[in-house]
């Protein structure tokens, strides 16, 4: 496994000419820019995993200089056209030539989608866990600490690359960057704000960094408060679990002197990868095709009554229940054969009914979170990474049944939902035939069972004269609309958080939210189950308002065409394919920078849309068309290249690049676009 950055930064490009409906030939790939050992390593990875092909490398003419090489592949089949470019063979032929990848997970999947292509800038799909250390602490030790650390876990080395099917790109190495802040440099609130806004470029490694903020001097100057460590992290890569699991074994290396012995720890997320592989999905499809949500299940918390706000971004508020309450509601979930995490989703299901406005029984559905390390893997439990996510949870809500009923149906759910955790939204619409334009849901419950820190180390800790406090979260992100996240904390308080989207809630309908929550934990176990229904419980939140949300906005589909020079006379077109997920500045960077003679436009489109307009459109009095797609844009610039020469005859080149910054974006696509003008020469 090598580095995916090369000394330069380059980023793979490759040109291909799709021949529409033509009859069965070879594809071939002219690989741009890499040397001859980064073409054979390109080559290896596609032949290894397509086997459907026979995989040919040839340099052309001036390879060593000019950096180029094709790759041929050749049906194993009697016959095949050259069809539409899968994700994954794109993903092969783009990924850093010599880097190990593995695909991310579901969840994973649709959490990176959001954060590469959806609105919020970088601070959005950023979390944030902090502790407190009192005694000696030595930086150049701390430092060394967590560099070890990322020697021994993969996740740490790991980047996304999603030009193709969603992929880790694992190095061997990253740096975890540590920083120390004087007490007078940065507040404490400036200091989380700085670092949440600084975000993280998914496409690079080192996607943790961790901060040290020196505590004031007590009076008198003689000691200090404590040192508050934050550590920073990108959401798509790991949880809260995951986390906490990192800063325990960062503890093990610092006392150990900075170095954790041995190599990679394993398990970890290639095995995850490989044990995903190997699921039989008969049992979930089977389970999931009864247990989707229904259209017209109750799936909001509130009710339509503001205007979208001008402030998005994520918000979060938290009420907690009081120990006292705590152990009372837990001791009467127990008493009933369930836990406090069953009770709050009972509590949550009482809400999106309440919001829905029914009167008689309605099915409501609401994501519960799943840790997905309840696996059959060889210590899955203490694997950092995302392994799981959110999935629907259905239950019919009805005001004549008994509230008890309600629970125990609740608890069963959940327990059914378990062995599932690997699914992920898009196989179960696949699997049960639900409307891709509706959302199974719009609000996702998390209970947290945070790792504890062992013992002995607590106790070796403490041995040096270090004091490590507990981490807390200092704020989180949110997909849906509305997360409420619940754990007990060290005084035995039930600690509830919600996450909000601030385009759609305010901060007091989020508050009057959780209100209603904590009113029903503390009022549930005062009420004998005899005759007590669902309707009861309903009941005491008469004097509650249901909360208040704006609709989502409209989202935005077709293309537009922009010139962004005209060219020299009869020149061939470059078309750059904007879709969501493209490097931001890619396309300007390169047109800026690049003085061949050709005509350039920009086509933005909001997804995979095949264009509808005319090839002269496009042409207007040029020469050949090029389409190019930096990014997840060139399967799009492909589809259109492999439809032109369908309806016309006319083979369009296509340009695609990898994903990288938008310096090296442009580069790749220079030297690609150099290099199809080579071709016709």
């Amino acid at each position: 496994m090598r580095s995916h950055y090369s000394p330069d930064g380059v980023v793979p490009a490759v040109v291909h000419e799709p021949l529409g409906t033509q009859a069965w030939s070879p594809l071939v790939f002219e690989l741009c820019g890499l040397t001859r050992t980064h073409a054979e390593a390109v080559a290896a990875r596609v032949a290894e995993r397509h086997r459907a092909y026979d995989v040919e490398l040839a340099a052309v003419p001036d390879a060593e200089r000019s950096g180029r090489h094709l790759l041929r592949l050749v049906s194993r089949a009697p016959a095949r056209a050259d069809g539409p470019l899968t994700d994954d063979l794109l993903a092969d032929l783009l990924a850093p030539p010599a880097a190990d990848t593995v695909a991310v997970t579901g969840h994973q999947r649709a959490l990176l989608a959001a954060a590469v292509s959806g609105p919020g800038g970088p601070g959005r799909y950023v979390e944030q866990i902090f502790w407190d250390w009192s005694g000696p602490l030595d930086l150049g030790r701390f430092a060394t600490a967590w560099q070890s650390v990322a020697e021994r876990e993969a996740v740490l080395r790991a980047s996304f690359d999603w030009a193709g099917a969603a992929r880790l790109v694992l190095h061997d190495h990253a740096a975890v960057e540590v920083v120390r802040h004087g007490h007078a440099d940065i507040g404490w609130s400036g200091l989380l704000r700085q670092e949440r806004a600084r975000g993280f470029e998914p496409y690079r490694p080192g996607l943790l960094r961790v901060s040290l903020l020196d505590g004031e001097p007590d009076t008198g100057g003689a000691q200090r408060s404590p040192t508050r460590v934050l550590m920073t992290y990108h959401r798509a890569l790991l949880d809260e679990r995951g986390a906490r699991l990192l800063a325990r074994q960062f503890y093990r290396s610092y006392l150990a002197g900075g170095v954790l012995p041995g190599g990679d720890r394993r398990p970890d997320i290639r095995d995850y990868a490989q044990w995903l592989g190997r699921q039989d999905p008969v049992g979930a499809r089977e389970y999931w095709a009864a247990a989707v949500p229904p259209v017209g299940a109750a799936v909001r918390v509130g009710r339509f009554g503001g205007s979208p706000r001008n402030t998005g971004g994520p918000g979060r508020t938290r009420l907690r229940l009081k120990p006292p309450h705590t152990a009372r509601l837990r001791s009467w979930a127990a008493v009933r054969g369930a836990g406090e995490s069953s009770v709050l989703h009972v509590v949550w299901a009482l809400l999106l009914y309440r919001a829905a406005g029914a009167e008689e029984p309605l099915p409501v559905a609401f994501g519960v979170h799943l840790s997905g390390r309840d696996m059959a893997l060889r210590a899955a439990a203490d694997m950092p990474g995302l392994l799981g996510g959110p999935l629907p949870m259905t239950v019919t809500v009805d005001p004549a049944a008994p509230l008890t009923e309600l629970l125990l149906r609740v608890r069963d759910t959940a327990l059914d939902l378990t062995p599932y955790a690997w699914v992920c939204d898009n196989r179960i619409r696949e699997w049960s035939g639900h409307p891709t334009g509706s959302g199974l849901t719009e609000t996702t419950v998390r209970f947290d069972s945070h790792p504890e820190l062992p013992e002995n180390l607590r106790a070796e800790l403490t041995a040096q004269g270090i004091e490590a406090g507990a981490p807390h979260s200092a704020g989180g992100d949110t997909s849906p609309p509305v997360t409420l996240v619940a754990h007990c904390d060290a005084d035995g308080a039930l600690a509830l958080t919600a996450l909000y989207d601030r385009a759609r809630f305010t901060e007091t309908s989020v508050s009057g939210m959780l209100a209603q929550c904590l009113h029903l934990l503390r009022s549930l176990p005062g009420h004998p189950d005899e005759g007590f229904t669902v309707g009861d419980a309903l009941s005491l939140l008469g004097t509650f308002d249901v909360p208040l949300m704006a609709p989502p906005e409209p989202v935005g589909t077709g293309s537009a065409l922009t010139v962004l020079r005209v060219g020299e006379p009869g020149a061939d077109v470059v078309c750059l394919v904007s879709v969501p997920g493209v490097t931001p500045g890619a396309y300007e960077t390169f047109a800026r920078g690049y003085d061949g003679p050709e005509r350039m436009v920009l086509l933005s489109t909001t997804g995979r849309q095949v264009l509808s307009g005319s090839r002269s459109e496009l042409l207007h009095g040029g020469g050949r068309l090029i389409l190019c797609g930096a990014g997840p844009a060139g399967r799009t610039a492909h589809e259109i290249a492999r439809r032109t020469a369908a309806r016309t005859g006319a083979s369009p080149a296509v340009v695609m690049t990898g994903v990288g910054g938008a310096a090296e974006s442009a580069k790749a696509l220079s030297r690609a676009l150099w290099a199809v003008r080579a071709r016709s020469v």
